[in-house]
């Protein structure tokens, strides 16, 4: 029988999918360019991996706005635009054994190189940072405000107006000393995502 997070992290993948589906089989959009502006919903879920606190299941959901930078730089395969963004996350679920804690972030720091388009996909990579509050302790008997950083590897998959995402992104949660003990949290999610690109 599929635990609650488990099927949170189901339905919230299913909505996604349908939302983006309709917008994949007519003509690209451009995808990142130089002066341009990026807006996306998005929902990710994962479980917790070793080196830190276990037995836990995150799902979140946000929207992020992103500014891509620069011009095409470096050559060959790493060649790509640089991206600023920044994420609000409106809902945090947090399943941990003591009980489940529900909390909001925001990042305000994201750095993402979108390497050059290949036909309809616009891979990239990324690092980001931000804060998480909860209303119970995260992880258990240490603290209701914690610092996240991540890192992820995606692409999004351009459609005439939208685009989806898909990404693999492994997440830490710790609070930096705040209290003790600061075991932390690390995982590794799957994130989709539904935007679009535009240039004024």
């Amino acid at each position: 029988m599929r635990s609650q997070g488990e099927r949170a992290l189901l339905y919230a993948a299913l909505l996604v999918v349908a939302l983006g589906a309709g917008h994949l089989y007519s003509a690209a959009q451009s995808g990142p360019e130089a002066g341009g502006h990026e807006v996306q919903l998005w929902t990710g879920g994962g479980y917790s991996v070793p080196g830190g606190t276990s037995q836990t299941v995150i799902f979140d959901l946000g929207l992020r706005y992103g500014w891509v930078l620069t011009e095409p730089h470096l050559p060959g395969l790493l060649r790509g635009r640089l991206e600023y963004a920044v994420d609000f996350e409106p809902a945090y679920l947090i399943f941990q054994p003591a009980k489940t804690v529900y909390g909001w972030g925001f990042n305000p720091f994201a750095l993402k190189w979108n390497f050059i388009r290949r036909q309809r996909l616009s891979p990239y990579i990324e690092l980001s940072g931000g804060t998480l509050f909860t209303n119970h302790a995260v992880p258990a008997y240490t603290n209701t405000v914690n610092f996240t950083s991540a890192a992820a590897l995606g692409t999004h998959v351009l459609g005439r107006k939208y685009n989806w995402t898909v990404e693999v992104r492994y997440l830490h949660i710790s609070n930096a000393g705040l209290a003790t003990p600061n075991p932390g949290i690390n995982t590794v999610q799957m994130r989709l995502g539904v935007g679009r690109f535009w240039k004024k």
